[in-house]
């Protein structure tokens, strides 16, 4: 790895089906970290990640987040949700501004371990 700094301002924005809006931020073998940005009054995807583990950093906003067998649970500025590989997840934006936060996945996340529990069966 070599030192390297991203300014935020360079990332490119992009609409995913998931139901929000993904920046990736850094990304190498090991890790990628994007930033996600969800719209007031919307939930994400379910979904879990094939031996991926992820972390999510919320920034800004209000939430509400299903992570497994938690019983949902809100989420603001400064709270960190653990979701290791194989784990259901959805967010919703209950705030009236737009929820941000940061996903840092473990190794790196990568489309082929992405499976949308909302149109696939669930896992085991």
């Amino acid at each position: 790895m070599k030192p390297k700094i991203v300014k935020a301002n360079s990332l490119n924005e992009f609409s995913t089906a998931e139901r929000c809006f993904i920046a990736e931020n850094y990304s190498s073998n090991c890790i990628s970290v994007a930033r996600a940005r969800v719209q007031p009054g919307v939930t994400t995807v379910a979904h879990h990640l094939k031996g991926v583990d992820e972390i999510y950093l919320v920034t800004s906003g209000r939430g509400k987040v299903n992570v497994g067998d938690l019983e949902p649970t809100e989420v603001g500025a400064g709270d960190v949700i653990v979701i290791p590989a194989g784990t259901s997840q959805r967010i919703t934006n209950i705030g009236k501004a737009d929820l941000v936060f940061y996903c840092i996945c473990t190794p790196k996340f990568n489309a082929s371990c992405y499976c949308d529990e909302e149109t696939e069966s669930k896992p085991p």
